[in-house]
């Protein structure tokens, strides 16, 4: 498993090399971006239903609806939210992606749960939303204004500022990989470096949708197949079927709201806030049921 995300690391960071000169002749389309994420980044999360179904049996509930009634009824929430108080739900959407990518990009474990810790996965993880800021703010704050979100134009997010956190993500890949081997430490180096490297080279949406899909959506189904079977050829086979169908139904749920919003702005503004809408919907509820999961795990 070690061995399986290294090499995962490091030909991410080869893909980000090759990749990153060809910018111009591959003008990936938005369309591509949308269409990568729903099949590969979106998958990801895919077997939450399986998670759910064992936090429903700890907490002693026998039918599978309870989870998602549940689970939608957050992804609602937040998307009522987010309508009423752009904002608020975007900023705290960031901060809670921030610390997630973190937490899940570093595969090993951490053994104390100090907050110090939990400030490092933030920090490591904000590199993602730093990055583009840095490189191409114009284009991401454009991006952000089709979300309705105007927190980055505030002076306050300057290149100086910029730099000090993306320094500190820097840092505190060091300090988690603290007493780790060789392998972890090079392995948190080059996750970094592949982050700056696509965004430096490549469009915010592009960049973003490398990393997401390739970096932390297969780093993320890799500890899946491997809970499901610990062969990865039979692992992966039962990941695949038991993915498909919530992939599929989240994948129309999303081209029926692109359907929708597109009779109300542009194609591109639509997509985006289908995206990044989208993706909170599901990041909240993920991230909970993660936590409960961890916690209550632990307690029986």
């Amino acid at each position: 498993m070690k061995i399986i995300n290294l090499k995962h690391s490091i030909i991410f960071f080869n893909l980000s090399i090759l990749v990153s000169p060809l910018n111009k002749i591959l003008d990936l389309n938005l369309i591509i971006c949308l269409f990568l994420i729903l099949i590969i980044g979106i998958s990801h999360g895919s077997l939450d239903n399986l998670k759910g179904r064992k936090l429903l049996k700890i907490f002693g509930f026998k039918s599978d609806y309870i989870f998602y009634i549940s689970y939608l009824a957050i992804s609602s929430l937040i998307i009522l939210l987010w309508i009423i108080f752009p904002n608020t739900v975007l900023l705290l959407f960031l901060i809670v992606a921030c610390y997630h990518f973190g937490k899940e990009d570093t595969v090993f474990l951490v053994e104390k749960k100090i907050f110090l810790n939990e400030l490092l996965y933030f920090l490591k993880g904000s590199s993602v939303i730093i990055a583009p800021l840095l490189f191409h703010r114009d284009e991401t704050i454009e991006i952000f204004r089709t979300l309705n979100f105007n927190v980055f134009e505030n002076s306050l997010f300057n290149n100086q500022f910029l730099i000090v956190i993306l320094f500190l993500s820097f840092i505190s890949s060091f300090f988690l990989s603290y007493k780790k081997n060789i392998n972890h430490k090079i392995l948190m180096i080059t996750d970094f470096l592949s982050i700056i490297i696509i965004n430096f080279f490549l469009s915010p949406i592009l960049a973003f949708t490398l990393y997401f899909c390739f970096l932390h959506s297969i780093r993320h189904s890799i500890t899946l197949i491997f809970e499901l079977d610990k062969s990865v050829k039979n692992g992966f086979k039962k990941f695949i079927r038991k993915a498909i169908p919530l992939t599929l139904i989240t994948g129309f749920a999303f081209i029926f709201a692109i359907y929708l919003l597109n009779n109300f702005y542009e194609l591109n503004e639509a997509i985006y806030k289908v995206i990044f809408i989208g993706l909170a919907s599901l990041t909240f509820p993920h991230i909970l049921l993660e936590y409960l999961l961890e916690k209550n795990e632990k307690r029986s």
